[in-house]
């Protein structure tokens, strides 16, 4: 059985990974200008070729394509961090209104930034992002002390979300500069725009989180057991939650920093690298989760841009209409197993 488990587990890595290399190919060729693909390997590897489609490739499609898979690797790993913290498969930086927190905060930030100068800094879109993130979560957990049934936590993150949603649209509404109006765009969700600045800085922190989260895997299984298995077994379970949390709030801060809120991946995305493994262990959901986000907001961005092109759909959009499903089934699910 373990050795059918393993092949299994084997299988499931290698189809993400050849859906991820032929999804880079695709985005990279899809687009009102057609790239065949030797031109692209040529333009990438070589770095020569047409001039116009080379600056196609590095400077709008490439970038795009990079932060598509690291903000979506990025999303799903904080929703699976968010589940480990409640012990809820329903937990997700979107559902519990983290992401209305940091996407609010951001607005704030790039409203006055704005204000003061031409551009912003990423770094500082995430330190904002983080501050939103996290006062979403105090509010969170102070809800967790006084409710103790997960369906009320959920509604309370809900209710959060809008609240959060509903400063973030009045204050663009009433934006006077047209570049601050145009935050409506980014606050539906969008990968576009993109610049390898851009793709340093969130690889960077991201990458931080992925490494410090992949050596958390031993903790993390024990306290899949339950809080007094994790105890027996040397784990320090306060300090270990408050790490969980911290790394989840900076995963899903990163992400709405750059591209504004996505929904549902953080919650369909490790349910469904769960059910392909068969198996929760973190050693592999890890790494399963975030290669798995990566393919899933890679074709969701593949859709945003091509089904109505010219006109692009909101990223949060499609990913609504994709994972939404898959939530409504394990609701379901869940119910018939009780």
């Amino acid at each position: 059985m373990k050795g059918k488990g393993n092949a299994r587990i084997a299988a499931v890595f290698l189809l993400l990974i050849a859906a991820f290399g032929f999804l880079v190919i695709l985005n990279i060729n899809t687009g009102n200008v057609k790239i065949p693909v030797a031109e692209i390997l040529r333009i990438i590897f070589l770095k020569e070729g047409n001039q116009m489609e080379y600056n196609i490739i590095w400077k709008i499609r490439l970038p795009r394509i990079l932060m598509a898979a690291i903000l979506g690797g990025a999303l799903s790993l904080s929703g699976f961090l968010l589940q480990t913290f409640f012990e809820n498969p329903i937990a997700g930086p979107f559902v519990l209104g983290i992401s209305s927190g940091a996407k609010m905060t951001v607005a704030l930030a790039m409203i006055y930034f704005l204000k003061q100068s031409a551009s912003v800094s990423s770094y500082t879109l995430i330190l904002a992002a983080f501050a939103g993130a996290m006062l979403s979560t105090g509010f969170i957990l102070l809800l967790s002390r006084k409710i103790r049934h997960m369906a009320g936590l959920l509604v309370g993150g809900i209710m959060i979300g809008y609240i959060c949603s509903a400063v973030t649209d009045f204050v663009v509404t009433f934006a006077d500069d047209a570049d601050i109006v145009n935050l409506h765009g980014w606050s539906q969700g969008s990968f576009s725009g993109m610049s390898f600045g851009n793709v340093r800085a969130a690889a960077f922190i991201i990458g931080i989180a992925l490494l410090v989260s992949f050596l958390l895997s031993k903790p993390i299984g024990a306290y899949q057991m339950g809080e007094a298995y994790a105890q027996s077994m040397g784990v320090n379970v306060r300090r270990f939650r408050v790490v969980l949390i911290l790394l989840s709030s900076v995963l899903s801060a990163t992400v709405t920093a750059f591209a504004g809120p996505i929904s549902f991946v953080g919650i369909a995305v490790p349910f469904l690298v769960k059910r392909g493994f068969k198996t929760a262990r973190p050693l592999f959901v890890i790494p399963g989760t975030f290669l798995g986000g990566a393919v899933f907001c890679m074709f969701c961005d593949l859709i945003a841009r091509m089904a109505f092109a010219p006109l692009e759909m909101s990223i949060s959009a499609v990913t609504s209409l994709l994972g939404a499903p898959v939530v409504i089934y394990m609701m379901v699910r869940q119910r018939r197993e009780r």
